[in-house]
């Protein structure tokens, strides 16, 4: 099968939002009158985003996932993505299997395959994705204010776990390392939570790299601090439902790891005004999506984690870095 073969049989659709899709040297996209914009590219590598036996389909959903990750963070809507694929070689079952994935989370949100590349190598994905915002109604890094609650969506640290059990670092109860396997290769973009918090939060950005990490960006372009109270993040991780018998309870110190720099978690850490406490919870309703209040953001530059007596505890989590 040659490349023009394999994108006509696997990537090929029709489009309704773009004015022009994937067969031309260049798509088209005409966002409505009063719209930005949104624009985020990332890249999954073999051996260093994902196992090389990851199941295809699976892999397909997170390829995509986690760039609407992205525009869930900027509040924004999903419009369309390009693809570039390399592959080691022409698997149709490979591909068939990732292409269900891919195409199936795109439909659940819209967002139309417009266009990309294909070439032979290294299997590597990278996916662009384009959504819009009106104008001025984008979520920022940028805009946190002292004073703001902190809040994070979903739960954390599952992912984190399961990558730790499958290096072999940990054993978990098989329905456990499932569950937990499950977050690590099928994360959930939370595209809804983020358009019901325009006008509500003052900052976001997705948990890509660990709650702590991603969380000091925010900090340092709003140039603020935070206090994180870790009596709350410890029970954000699912696993403690399912993992807790006293054969195999989870280690504190390794679940505050997971919670607090764990990474591939994809959920949204924002920020948001204590008198918007409503609001919050009506966009969480709205969205039916869970947020945990986690912390404050202070005005001393400095990230602060304590316990629930409010006692300092040590920052010791590393959060995921790909050159480190």
């Amino acid at each position: 099968m040659g490349e023009f073969d394999l994108i006509a049989r696997y990537f090929t659709r029709p489009v309704h939002k773009a004015a022009l899709g994937v067969g031309d040297d260049c798509a088209l996209l005409a966002p409505a009158p009063g719209m930005q914009l949104a624009i985020s590219s990332d890249m999954l590598v073999e051996g260093r985003h994902f196992f090389a036996d990851v199941d295809p389909e699976a892999l397909g959903h997170k390829a995509l996932a986690v760039n609407l990750s992205d525009l869930a963070a900027c509040g924004a809507r999903p419009l369309a993505f390009t693809l570039a694929l390399s592959l080691p070689r022409v698997d149709e079952a490979w591909l068939a299997g990732f292409s269900r994935g891919l195409l199936a989370l795109a439909d659940a949100h819209g967002c139309e395959l417009v266009g990309g590349d294909t070439t032979q190598g290294p299997l590597n994905i990278c996916i662009t994705v384009f959504g819009e915002v009106p104008t001025g109604q984008a979520l920022l890094r940028s805009r946190a204010q002292p004073g703001d609650d902190i809040y994070v969506s979903g739960t954390l640290g599952d992912a984190r776990l399961a990558l730790e059990a499958l290096l072999g670092h940990i054993a978990l109860p098989a329905e456990a390392l499932a569950r937990a396997r499950q977050r690590l290769e099928r994360p959930t973009p939370r595209v809804a939570l983020g358009l019901a918090l325009r006008g509500v939060a003052t900052s976001a950005m997705d948990v890509s790299d660990g709650l702590l990490g991603d969380l000091s960006h925010i900090l340092q372009a709003s140039g603020a601090g935070a206090c994180i109270d870790t009596s709350k993040t410890i029970h954000l991780i699912a696993a403690k439902a399912y993992s807790t018998s006293a054969t195999s309870p989870l280690d504190p110190e390794l679940v505050h790891q997971c919670t607090l720099a764990g990474g591939d978690d994809y959920e949204l850490a924002f920020t948001a005004p204590r008198a918007r406490r409503d609001a919050v919870a009506a966009s969480a309703q709205a969205s039916g999506t869970p947020v945990t209040r986690i912390g404050t953001v202070l005005a001393e530059p400095g990230l602060r984690l304590v316990d629930a007596q409010g006692q300092a505890v040590e920052n010791r989590y590393a959060s995921f870095d790909h050159f480190r």
